[in-house]
């Protein structure tokens, strides 16, 4: 297909972008938002997970052409009809909407959206008709009309409380000056004398101004309840089109108030930091009554000085990599500012830089007398939330404004004279980590091959005297032994000098090395007895080696290598290894347990007694549960359910709706939470901590139940909880519907209440304690993947990992040594476009970073390590075909090597899904071949545990059919398919040798990269990762649309139809009656205990802020407290989670 031209607007476009709330894919609206600038529109961008009220206040706020938003995270018909509906009551229907979700939006719902008002909904056989800007072209011309030319302009219309008015009075001084001239005389006669202080912010560009007004905003509405401030922000246009990417709000949380009005600007002009149309906007804000004006100008080289001629106080904003203290000489700001702020403290050389830039404005302003400390020069670190230096800059900003401008503005905000020191996560000493790992791996490696040559040359010695005595020779500690008889002088004599050789060169053989040779023959031999016996954490265990074929033949399950030489045989005992023995490149275990396929059971949707009947459904007659969960958007985001429409629609869609502990016991009701054969799988990440504390003591009520049946306490226990509810007037929780088959309501009987309330404390104490040993399973908690690729992050990165730290920290002192505190996971790397190599460097590189956290903080690494699990894709690609082999081994070396761990530590647990990537909209029956493949891949490839994707994932929620057939493919090549009876079948193979030894090498040059960019946080400032991942994901997308990379049914091999994209036969959506009921269980929640509230969340707050465990907190709070009280808690202690480009 050939790509359209790029369309030339005729009038000055402005559009909003987003992706919709909840939903973290931001990568199709990134792609989006750049077409559309470089077709030369003005964009406003918020990024993901942005609400219907934020984008119609920006929209409002920004007047802006058009809103272009995406939603792939269900919830759709709500959230574009809300938006219009909102639009129309706030009397901006002019705004037009456009919208696309991939096959997620069903052409029958685009019909109905755009009949609706929407302007346009883009399918993906637009796309493939189209091209991207094709679309954009379309998108453009339909939004390509002027704004603010027929403006009725009246003074009096101004007021902090109308920013469409305020709105289309800087659209119309922009964009049409002749006509709003008289108006304009007449506003500032009206403002002459009006004292509104305006705070100009400039600097360069990077150094954070975003963060740093956000910053500043967030104190004064604290500061100033009564208040009300408007933000004019600018930003450059491109010289080329004409476009702009006006990305200031992007970064900011404390703005969607309605006391804060905020206009972006291009510059409209090329090399300056200002619009002209500045004066304009600063005039109608004051106009309107705000009670303070920040502008900010956009950051361009060291930034000019035009700010000072438009605001009463000046911040200059830089930060510490100005290079040579000489190129200070050469800022003109530094001669003007009121205030400088060297933001981003934490970088290398603050320190010096302040003193430098302290010397310079001591020079400047000719301030000899004045002590160092009393100078207007401040350290900051907008990004960290609740910084000294912030409180510090945001306090000199008040008094410089008040003594300037003699404004009312008395401020009460407590500061202290700390400065802005980084919280690190991994200390300053320690960034090399992944460097160091990769060194010790490869002088690992060099070591290998230096031995292995030893011992291939002892071999080599031994065969000669072997064919010289013509006669076995056996080994012993020493080195060799054999009889002499028969010998003669001479035979004798070429012996003895070959047994010097050896004796001398053995020396240099490690004698771990030699034993294992000499044990290689006894190794055979268990291998081919009728049972292999070893132990277990104590425990013998006996297993059969061989299983038998339908012809009788006795299928090995563990085949070794016929090496004969010791050098070939040593390398593959060091670099390989049987299963179970280090460095693990085989497998975990010496077999696999025969009572337990790695099948998963994967569900969610709708409420959890849905969820719980698929869960049941699912594992019958399966002797292991191992149940997935996946929730809906409105939980993966830490939020309650709501009447809200851009809420209410995304309740129970594509996961399942969990707000509360009620909702836990009901969604694992049936399954015994403390049984060897049930694990759980939490497929959660930003508010994962939560969703764990429910899920823990959902386990440890079930125990009490069993304990109140045991001891006959069920008649005692019931009127207890009478009791409880006496007075409330309201009926207890209940299990909605009729229980599954095979749900015997174990977690049922206390829903409304905890064990604490009706079982003795000591009782309570001690099962509690019992329970926590015993539960299995995983919760993801992965947030560094998140901050990568998929945007789930819900507080801020620094918070969140102490949250993180505080859950492994908490499974130590507890004992919960069965249970995964993180899950770190390639999956979402992958599924945001990286390839196998880049997914596996960035997901083991993830880990490391864990582990040297974990380690800073005390812990020790074989308490936490075996509390570590990762989870990857599994594709198509060639590398997959060794991604588990290779992250095994890459991990046992670094943990053993590196880090001293134990054997528990060093053994990687390598959990799989198959990949979404490579599920098609297309011909979606082709997808179960394609999972079919990868399934192999990961069974092949020893995986702990596998989940198979449904081939109609592409298109909607699975059916119970469809997950059914999924199941089945790994259930059949684990019970039907011959070969899986043997466990190790692609060791040997030359090409997965040569592709381990390829990956492992690429993985360390990724590590190698990595380190020089500060290791994985510091190549996260720089969004390395996020780059990289999106640049992989064009690659690939790119050589899909040119058909260079051929898939079947896609671009390839295409039915007579040409194969469009398919509709799903059966839709799953929540319905009304689980929305409604989810929504009166979370108010029946909040009324029963609005009354302990508040000093519930108090001490949870206290927790966070005297630095005491979080979790041990959480798991009182979360008895009583819904998900999204918790989650607003914690968010007034840790910050939210701040969004970037």
């Amino acid at each position: 297909m050939q790509q359209s031209k790029p369309y030339l607007p005729k009038h000055k476009i402005r559009i909003v972008t987003a992706a919709s709330l909840f939903d973290g894919h931001d990568a199709a609206i990134n792609i989006m938002r750049r077409i559309i600038q470089s077709t030369g529109v003005e964009v406003i961008h918020l990024g993901h997970d942005r609400s219907v009220d934020e984008v119609v206040n920006t929209a409002i706020q920004e007047d802006v052409n058009a809103i272009a938003m995406t939603s792939y995270q269900g919830g759709h018909m709500e959230y574009f009809k809300y938006m219009y509906d909102l639009l129309q009551e706030r009397g901006a229907g002019h705004i037009k909407i456009f919208g696309g979700g991939g096959g997620v939006i069903l052409p029958e719902e685009i019909k109905e959206l755009m009949a609706y008002g929407i302007t346009r909904i883009y399918a993906p056989d637009d796309g493939r008709t189209m091209g991207l800007q094709g679309m954009i072209n379309d998108l453009v011309q339909q939004c390509d009309v002027p704004i603010g030319d027929n403006l009725k302009a009246e003074v009096v219309d101004l007021n902090v409380h109308t920013p469409k008015t305020i709105a289309r009075w800087i659209s119309a001084a922009e964009n049409f000056p002749e006509i709003m001239t008289d108006a304009l005389q007449e506003l500032r006669v009206k403002i002459k004398d009006c004292d509104t202080p305006v705070l100009g912010i400039t600097g360069t560009g990077g150094a954070g101004k975003s963060s740093l007004v956000d910053e500043l905003v967030r104190r004064f509405l604290m500061d100033f309840p009564e208040k009300n401030l408007a933000i004019i922000s600018v930003d450059p246009s491109k010289r080329k089109t004409g476009g702009a990417l006006l990305g200031d709000r992007i970064r900011m949380n404390a703005i969607n108030t309605p006391r804060v009005y905020m206009r972006s600007l291009a510059t409209r002009q090329s090399n300056l930091a200002l619009s002209k149309y500045v004066s304009a906007a600063v005039d109608i804000t004051k106009g309107a009554g705000f009670d303070l004006i920040i502008l900010e100008t956009s950051g361009i080289g060291q930034s000019d000085t035009e700010i000072i001629d438009h605001s009463d106080v000046s911040l200059y904003v830089m930060t510490p990599e100005f290079g040579a203290a000489t190129q200070l000489e050469k800022i003109d700001m530094l001669d003007f500012a009121d205030l400088v702020a060297i933001n981003k403290f934490d970088k290398r050389g603050a320190l010096d830089a302040l003193r430098d830039v302290k010397k310079q404005y001591v020079r400047n302003h000719q301030l000899w007398e004045i002590a160092d400390s009393d100078l207007p020069v401040f350290g900051t670190i907008a990004s960290q939330f609740n910084d000294p230096g912030m409180n510090r800059l945001y306090g000199a900003v008040i008094t410089a404004i008040v003594e300037k401008t003699k404004a009312k503005l008395q401020s009460h905000f407590e500061s202290t004279d700390e400065s802005s020191e980084k919280i690190f996560v991994i200390p300053p000493a320690r960034t090399r980590y992944l460097s160091e790992i990769a060194e010790n791996i490869r002088a690992y490696d060099a070591l290998v091959d230096q031995q292995c040559g030893y011992a291939q040359t002892l071999y080599g010695i031994y065969k000669a005297i072997e064919g010289i005595l013509e006669t076995p020779v056996s080994l012993n500690t020493q080195g060799l032994s054999w009889t002499d008889s028969n010998v003669s002088e001479d035979q004798k004599k070429l012996v003895a000098g070959l047994e010097r050789s050896f004796t001398t060169l053995k020396m240099n053989l490690d004698p771990h090395h030699w034993q294992r040779i000499m044990e290689w023959g006894d190794l055979k031999q268990r291998y081919r007895a009728q049972d292999y016996v070893f132990e277990v954490r104590g425990k013998q265990i006996s297993i059969p080696t061989h299983s038998k074929s339908l012809s009788q033949t006795a299928i090995p399950k563990i085949a070794l290598p016929k090496y004969q030489a010791w050098g070939d045989l040593l390398r593959w005992m060091l670099q390989e290894n049987i299963p179970g023995q280090f460095p693990y490149t085989a497998g975990l275990y010496p077999f696999k347990r025969t009572a337990e396929d790695p099948t998963r059971m994967f569900a969610g949707e709708g409420g959890p007694e849905r969820t719980n009947h698929r869960f049941h459904y699912l594992s019958r007659d399966m002797e292991a549960k191992r149940l997935s969960t996946a929730f809906d958007s409105v939980t993966l985001y830490g939020n309650d359910p709501d009447h809200r429409p851009d809420i209410y629609g995304k309740i129970g869609n594509a996961g399942v709706s969990i707000c509360c502990l009620d909702d836990a016991k009901k969604l694992y009701s049936g399954f015994d939470l403390t049984d060897p054969k049930t694990s759980v799988s939490m497929t959660i990440n930003g508010p994962a901590p939560i969703i764990l504390a429910y899920f823990m003591n959902a386990a440890i009520d079930q125990n009490c139940e069993k304990y109140i049946r045991e001891h006959g306490l069920e008649e005692e226990v019931q009127k207890t909880i009478e009791g409880l509810y006496k007075g409330k007037g309201q009926l207890r929780p209940t299990y909605k519907g009729d229980l599954p088959l095979g749900n015997d309501g174990l977690g049922l009987m206390l829903l409304g209440v905890t064990g604490d309330q009706v079982l003795p404390a000591a009782v309570y104490q001690k099962i509690k304690v019992s329970t926590l040993t015993q539960v299995r399973g995983t919760v993801q908690a992965d947030i560094l993947k998140e901050d990568q690729a998929q945007n789930t992050c819900i507080f801020s990165t620094e918070f969140a990992l102490r949250l993180m730290g505080d859950v492994q920290a908490y499974f130590i002192d507890h004992g919960i040594r069965n249970f995964y505190s993180v899950s770190i996971s390639g999956y979402h790397i992958a599924e945001a476009g990286a390839n196998p190599i880049t997914q596996l460097a960035f997901t083991l590189s993830n880990g490391f970073t864990y582990v040297e956290y974990y380690l800073s903080r005390g812990m020790d690494i074989n308490d936490f390590g075996p509390n570590l699990s990762f989870f990857f894709s599994n594709g198509i690609d060639p590398e997959y075909a060794v991604i588990g082999r290779v992250a095994r081994k890459i991990w046992a070396k670094a943990m053993k090597q590196k880090y001293g761990a134990n054997e528990r530590a060093q053994m990687l647990k390598y959990h799989v899904q198959t990949s979404g990537r490579s599920l098609h909209a297309q011909e979606i029956d082709f997808n179960d071949i394609r999972t079919t493949l990868q399934a192999l891949y990961a069974i092949y490839d020893n995986c702990n545990s596998l989940h198979t994707n449904a081939y109609d994932e592409a298109i909607t929620t699975p059916t119970e059919d469809s997950v059914r057939r999924a199941m089945a493919i790994q259930l059949i090549i684990n019970k039907e398919f011959g070969l899986t009876k043997n466990e190790n079948p692609i060791q040997g193979a030359f090409i997965i040798e040569e592709l381990t030894d390829l990956v492992e090498h690429a993985v360390l040059l990724e590590f190698d990269r990595l380190s020089e960019r500060g290791g994985v946080l510091g190549a996260m400032e720089t969004m390395y990762q996020r780059s990289k991942i999106q640049e992989e994901s064009m690659h690939y997308e790119m050589l899909k649309h040119t058909g260079e990379y051929p898939i079947v049914g896609v671009n390839t091999f295409l039915s007579r139809k040409g194969s469009p994209t398919l509709l799903p036969s059966k839709v799953i959506r929540a319905t009304e009656q689980e929305k409604q009921f989810q929504i009166t269980i979370l108010k029946e929640l909040h009324e029963l205990h609005a009354e302990s509230l508040d000093a519930s969340l108090v001490q949870l707050k206290k927790a966070a802020i005297d630095h005491s465990n979080m979790f041990e907190a959480l798991m009182e709070v979360s008895k009583f407290c819904s998900l999204g009280q918790i989650t607003h808690a914690l968010f007034s202690v840790g910050g939210q989670y701040r969004r970037n480009m």
